[in-house]
């Protein structure tokens, strides 16, 4: 087997593939906690554990991701742009656009028959839009994230949530409950503001299909929902959103003359 790994460092998680040219051989996903590149280091060895292989036996490593060079352990590191068309292209060779919402940023890639990128749009500068946005609302409701899609399951209203700014939009959610709106109708309230937000990012014209949508945020059935409504179209998830980005990394490790910069 050809391996390759790809170790992606965001903000809020760590992710990690293992890939033999053709298909995943391992992943792993982990908190960033407070010592990245310790956590990243760690969650690496475990992936090669795991596989029953040692660093000696890929082809290559490289890193993505905010924290990409600071993991001395890669051998290139490319952009999280770059590495998210690569990983999606992989598992939808048909998309044209990816919709990737993390904890901290969200960022908005449009690519090519061939899976390259040809443009791209991020917001990494306001919480609003961002999976923070959506933890600080569950956090103001008591509801834990990995309920919110069964809170709204069945729930068909919505309350507009007016304010583009994370930190007045979450008085005004403190204001909807004060006045006894109930809790799913906000919610859907916050999963359409973030959707709208995110496809004002580029404006409609730029969200080709097929639209996949990635990232730690497209876990969240509600907001998944609220982006197929508002852009009227099918919405492709991968069974594991996180991970596109370590994909694409590794994808581009087993490829010595991809697009990289070499550490070291």
């Amino acid at each position: 087997m050809r391996l390759s790994c790809g170790v992606d460092i965001g903000a809020r998680s760590i992710e990690v593939v293992l890939f033999d040219g053709s298909q995943i051989v391992e992943t792993a996903i982990a908190d960033t906690g407070s010592r990245p590149a310790d956590t990243a280091a760690e969650v690496f060895e475990g992936v090669l554990e795991s596989a029953g292989v040692v660093r000696s036996d890929l082809q290559g490593v490289l890193a993505t991701g905010y924290g990409r060079n600071y993991f001395k352990l890669a051998d290139r590191v490319a952009s999280e742009i770059l590495c998210h068309a690569g990983g999606v292209s992989y598992l939808f060779p048909s998309a044209r656009t990816v919709i990737d919402i993390g904890g901290q940023d969200s960022k908005l890639i449009e690519m090519d028959d061939s899976g390259r990128t040809t443009d791209f749009v991020m917001n990494d500068r306001c919480a609003a839009g961002t999976g923070r946005f959506i933890e600080l609302t569950g956090q103001i409701l008591g509801i834990p994230l990995e309920d919110m899609g069964d809170v709204v399951r069945d729930h068909g209203d919505s309350v507009e949530i007016s304010s583009m700014c994370a930190v007045f939009a979450e008085s005004e959610i403190v204001g909807l409950l004060q006045s006894g709106v109930a809790v799913p109708s906000i919610l859907n309230g916050v999963f359409r503001s973030v959707a709208r937000r995110t496809i004002s990012m580029a404006g409609r014209s730029r969200l080709l299909p097929q639209v996949v949508f990635t990232g730690g945020v497209a876990r969240n059935r509600g907001v998944v929902k609220a982006l197929r409504k508002e852009l009227g179209i099918e919405i492709l998830v991968p069974d594991e959103p996180c991970i596109t980005g370590a994909l694409g990394a590794a994808i581009l490790a087993g490829r010595p003359d991809s697009p990289g910069a070499r550490l070291g």
